[in-house]
């Protein structure tokens, strides 16, 4: 894998960690809660995985 796309991973990563965090911190922890933050970590890193992994 090339240095860019390992830079993007670790930034999005980065990012939707920091989202996760804000979200788990200032709501209550439900199974809505739980559904979207893995719904949004499908969201952003299969895609990702299938155009820069799995060539």
């Amino acid at each position: 894998m090339k240095t860019s796309v390992i830079a993007r991973f670790v930034i999005l990563g980065l990012l939707w960690l920091g989202l996760v965090f804000y979200i788990l911190t200032h709501t209550t922890f439900t199974l809505y809660i739980a559904f979207v933050i893995v719904a949004s970590a499908i969201i952003i890193f299969v895609p990702m995985y299938k155009k820069y992994v799995k060539k």
